[in-house]
């Protein structure tokens, strides 16, 4: 891995689901469904802190560098950041990336440098390591990309509740990859407590990622870490 460079919330309201966009090659946002989302404007953060967080899985994939990767022995990171999505996505992938790697470089270099950046392809079949490792060079060297047989992928994606399906071929002779666009953020003892909808501006981000880096895993009962 390379060296990285010099909404307002509804209070006290239980959502049934969040209603996250979804890209397919063709650009068309499709919609997805994250079930069991908890807002709450107390918690101090621009993401959405869940009331129940997700729990991170463990899958062996590989990385840029053709080595194996255990998704869960890996969590060395105070804060890791994923995104499901893939390189020939046309338009929401490359913005939700362009937004991580300005909201990075709007930390401190020591900060940044405590959070971990994985990129997981929904489109194993054209994204192979150094696809990945080719397209995220552009954003941030330090970023680390994830491919694999698709149905590990898929069994990585499911308890995260992002979804990820192989869409209706194209004329050109490609095709379609809808995928949840939410970012994750995981902790090093794999809970997933807080999720990011695509949009999410950079600046809130890095407002999130350090009071994460600062006082640990975000909270819907803020006065426990008081």
């Amino acid at each position: 891995m390379g060296e990285r460079p010099p909404g307002a919330a509804i209070a006290a309201v239980v959502l049934s689901s969040l209603v996250l966009a979804a890209c397919g090659a063709d650009g068309t946002p499709e919609g997805a469904v994250v079930s069991g989302v908890q807002v709450h404007d107390e918690d101090g953060m621009h993401g959405a802190v869940l009331d129940a967080p997700y729990t991170w899985g463990e899958q062996t994939l590989t990385d840029t560098g053709d080595a194996s990767f255990d998704t869960r022995a890996n969590l060395d990171a105070p804060l890791t950041v994923v995104f499901f999505g893939y390189t020939k996505c046309p338009d929401i992938c490359q913005a939700v990336m362009a937004d991580l790697t300005s909201a990075l470089a709007r930390l401190d270099p020591q900060d940044a440098d405590r959070v971990a950046m994985w990129f997981v392809t929904t489109d194993p079949a054209r994204d192979d390591p150094a696809t990945l490792r080719s397209y995220l060079d552009r954003f941030d060297p330090a970023f680390e990309g994830l491919t694999g047989p698709i149905d590990d992928i898929v069994a990585l994606a499911d308890p995260v509740h992002v979804p990820v399906e192989k869409g209706r071929r194209l004329p050109s002779g490609g095709y379609e990859v809808t995928h949840g666009t939410q970012i994750l953020g995981v902790m090093p003892d794999g809970t997933v407590p807080i999720l990011w909808t695509e949009g999410t501006s950079a600046a809130s981000l890095a407002e999130d990622f350090d009071r994460i880096l600062t006082g640990g895993a975000p909270t819907t009962h803020p006065e426990e870490h008081q």
